[in-house]
């Protein structure tokens, strides 16, 4: 059995208070529970392994002593209380009780880029805890589902011509069906029309040409509409349009598809937190304000979703 605990032992001389400073941050960053002074808990995971081994490393260099050990807990019980030791409920709540003050606030007497920055405020804190929530429960979901709430309380707000959801059953498609067609959704695509115009053009169909609506009403009679009220690909239930693309066409079993979907699903309408989420948003949005051209803008972010599939999938090729 792999044991489920690694241990940081430190011991640094008096007078080195900028080592003991560094070592001090470092564990913060991480998470670590505080065993006792120089005593520090984390489970036993390759990258915490590795940071654990550079503070050792740091640590000797700096004329003191310290050791990584690994462990599992002695009973039940004592896993138990280690697990305790990272429980972030009491960090949940709090910022639970934010978003839920924020969704009591009268939006159209606030300032536009004052809504962006809080739900980004927002967004930042949830990936915070999130990131030292080694134990996840349903407090971290609870905090999810407010924080999605409040975005689409706030998008109804500053993007009125969002789809609203449905809700029906996803049949499954054949592939074969879609090939060579129009597909058609709203100009100056975000995240979800432009994730999906990918995997349209990667998976379903190679041949795909795009158009982009100023007016969703003005969609021809032979497109296929995508991301936008009364189109034939459009949000269902709690999937975004990325989602329902990936259920009707049989893709859900492809791993670097899915991850790509938490992705979208969190940039799009909130949820849990994905590590690559903040990255992949300044990434689209920097190429939205090079790229005036919505078919230039699909080239180009393409690149980004065959670097993102490449890296989720492990291919090396």
């Amino acid at each position: 059995m792999i044991p489920s605990w690694l241990i940081l032992i430190v011991s640094l001389p008096t007078q080195n208070s900028a080592g003991r400073m560094r070592v001090w941050r470092v564990v913060k960053a991480l998470g670590c529970a505080v065993l006792r002074d120089g005593v520090y808990l984390m489970p036993n995971r390759k990258e915490f392994r590795q940071t654990f081994k550079k503070q050792a490393e740091d640590i000797l260099s700096g004329g003191g002593s310290s050791h990584v050990l690994v462990l599992e807990a002695e009973n039940p019980e004592q896993q138990q209380a280690f697990e305790s030791l990272f429980d972030r409920s009491a960090d949940y709540t709090k910022l639970i009780e934010s978003i839920h003050q924020a969704s009591r606030s009268d939006f159209l007497s606030v300032d536009v880029d004052k809504l962006r920055k809080q739900l980004q405020r927002f967004r930042k804190d949830l990936e915070a805890i999130a990131m030292q929530d080694f134990f996840p429960g349903a407090a971290r979901e609870q905090a999810a589902f407010a924080l999605e709430d409040l975005e689409h309380n706030i998008n109804e707000h500053l993007m009125p011509d969002e789809p609203q959801a449905v809700n029906r059953r996803i049949k499954l498609l054949r592939l074969a069906d879609y090939q060579g067609r129009i597909w058609a959704t709203r100009q100056r695509p975000w995240i979800d029309r432009l994730a999906s115009a990918w995997l349209i053009q990667r998976f379903i169909d190679p041949d795909a040409n795009f158009i982009w609506l100023i007016d969703p009403g003005e969609c021809p009679a032979d497109a296929l509409g995508f991301d936008f009220d009364g189109a034939e690909f459009t949000h269902v239930g709690a999937k975004v349009t990325f989602e329902v693309l990936l259920a009707s066409f049989g893709l859900g079993k492809d791993n670097g598809l899915n991850q790509i979907a938490n992705l979208v699903h969190y940039l799009d309408v909130g949820g849990i937190p994905v590590p690559e989420a903040a990255g992949l948003e300044t990434l689209v949005r920097g190429m939205k304000q090079r790229w005036s051209s919505d078919d230039d803008l699909l080239i180009e972010t393409n690149k980004i979703f065959d670097s993102y599939y490449q890296a989720f999938s492990g291919n090396n090729a």
